[in-house]
């Protein structure tokens, strides 16, 4: 069973550590690329983020095997990165077996709802698929897969940073409430009387059906 440890004894263990390090800001996220120019035309040409460093190699440096590569940096404005290993095969990552597809993606930041508007014109003017825009409430949104058939995503916040840090003051709680009710509900999985997954115990999407509060 999984086992989180809590109390007296775990802060003890946090008190004899360093403090944790001041995490400045997102570095790169990093994937497969089936092709590094398909990759190139894709995030440059057409989302604008350009291409700011390239390595290669034909060993890993941080376990030291054999795997010839070639990594691809496209820096975002607020100089983070998104990163992409060409294994010089063609062959694309496969889709996770056991997770949705909409599941695992990334979102880039953008200004305005306008923004997004814009980019999917130009987006579906290339033959490109594009969900939205998806209203979360908090946020808008536009949803596409690149052609490594990584789902993407660009947003635009529409909630205040006010409204934003008043959500931020009730977090704990309620995730709080969502880990008492699972604990409850691996206890009843190992008798069997538990259900596959766990229905939230709130709802935020009420218009979309499903449980409500």
């Amino acid at each position: 069973m999984f086992k989180v440890e809590t109390g007296e004894k775990s802060k003890i263990k946090q008190l004899a550590l360093p403090a944790a390090a001041p995490v400045l800001q997102l570095h790169h996220y990093a994937y497969r690329s089936r092709d590094a120019e398909e990759t190139r035309h894709f995030y440059e040409d057409l989302l604008g983020l350009p291409l700011y460093h390239l390595i290669q190699s034909d060993h890993v440096p941080s376990t030291g095997e054999y795997c010839p590569y070639t990594q691809l940096f496209f820096r975002v404005q607020d100089g983070s990165f998104i990163v992409f290993f060409d294994l010089g095969d063609d062959e694309a990552a496969e889709p996770s077996p056991n997770t949705p597809n909409w599941v695992n993606h990334i979102s880039f930041r953008v200004e305005s709802v306008q923004d997004l508007e814009d980019t999917k014109t130009r987006l579906m003017a290339n033959n490109i698929r594009v969900i939205g825009l998806t209203d979360h409430h908090i946020c808008k949104s536009i949803s596409f897969s690149d052609p490594n058939g990584i789902r993407l995503e660009l947003t635009a916040q529409i909630a205040s940073e006010n409204e934003m840090l008043l959500q931020s003051k009730v977090a704990h709680d309620r995730l709080k409430k969502w880990s008492d009710l699972k604990m409850e509900w691996r206890l009843k999985r190992i008798s069997g009387e538990a259900t596959k997954s766990l229905l939230p115990n709130e709802n935020d999407r009420p218009e979309f059906g499903g449980r409500r509060t």
